[in-house]
C-alpha cells in the first residue's frame, strides 16, 4: 500500500537525536555493568572468568579492543605470517 499523498517516506528533516548526542539508555546500562564489575572484584573477577569462561571472555575482548590498529608514518606496523607444514 502506498504512503500518504505527497510524502516520499523516510525520516523527516530535523527528527531524531542531533549528531553527538549520547544515547542515554546504553550509557546508564554501561554504568550499571561497570558498577557490578567493581562490586564483584574487578580485575580478579575478570581473570577468573577468563579461566572458567574463555569463549565469553574472548568475546568481551573483541568488543573492547579497537577495530583498527595502525602505526604512524615514522613507525609503520609490520606484519609477519609464518606457515609451518607437517610438524
Amino acid at each position: 500500500m502506498a504512503g500518504a499523498k505527497g510524502r516520499s517516506g523516510g525520516k523527516r528533516p530535523g527528527s531524531g537525536r542531533k549528531p553527538g548526542t549520547p544515547n542515554v539508555v546504553p550509557a546508564e546500562l554501561k554504568d550499571m555493568i561497570l558498577q557490578a564489575l567493581h562490586l564483584e572484584g574487578g580485575t580478579e573477577y575478570l581473570r577468573a572468568q577468563a579461566k572458567t569462561n574463555p569463549n565469553a571472555f574472548m568475546g568481551l575482548i573483541g568488543r573492547v579492543l579497537p577495530m583498527t590498529v595502525q602505526g604512524d608514518k615514522d613507525h609503520p606496523l609490520e606484519q609477519t605470517v609464518t606457515i609451518k607444514w607437517g610438524e
